[in-house]
């Protein structure tokens, strides 16, 4: 594994030809870049088009990627009842979906009986993983590149696994 000189992720995902998939599997986030967004949020329970604005460089990015033909997909476990910043990503999730995203929502409990790795990740064209690591409270920790084939097989099983049970964003409820 790799930690010391992880690419920015638009490099990764402009050198991606076919698939990146996503994994989240925390249910609080406290990444510096989305704490006005968050704040703004909880203040007016809904997603506002100064959120949007802020979203713009990731739903562009996405965009231009699906346009080129990747396919982008990310698939959350949450724990139901969900927590209040499960609530607000649900909020924007469309967004990601409109850019080109497909995105689904799997109960934690549903996925006791699956064989997770111990971080969020990236993987993309089955060549390539981007760990995300996280402190207690949710800020990033940094991330980690591995190419290890046995490590690059975990994690597309996992990522499988979880997308075959999960609900598409459309129809999943917070």
């Amino acid at each position: 594994m790799k930690q010391s000189s992880v690419p920015p992720f638009a490099e990764l995902i402009s050198d991606c030809r076919r698939s990146a998939v996503h994994l989240e599997m925390r249910d609080t986030y406290g990444v510096a870049a989305e704490a006005d967004d968050f704040a703004e949020w909880q203040e007016r329970g809904r997603i506002t088009p100064r959120s949007v604005e802020r979203r713009r460089p990731w739903l562009d990015l996405v965009r231009n990627a699906v346009a080129r033909g990747l396919v982008m997909r990310r698939a959350r476990v949450v724990s139901v009842p969900v927590s209040e910043y499960i609530r607000y990503e649900h909020a924007g999730t469309y967004l990601n979906v409109e850019a080109g995203e497909h995105v689904n929502w799997l109960p934690r409990r549903d996925a006791a009986t699956l064989a997770l790795p111990g971080a969020d990740f990236w993987l993309f064209d089955d060549q390539l993983i981007r760990f995300g690591h996280f402190s207690g409270d949710g800020a990033s920790a940094g991330h980690e590149l591995c190419d290890d084939p046995s490590v690059i097989k975990l994690c597309a099983d996992a990522f499988e696994a979880v997308w075959e049970r999960a609900t598409p964003h459309e129809r999943f409820e917070v």
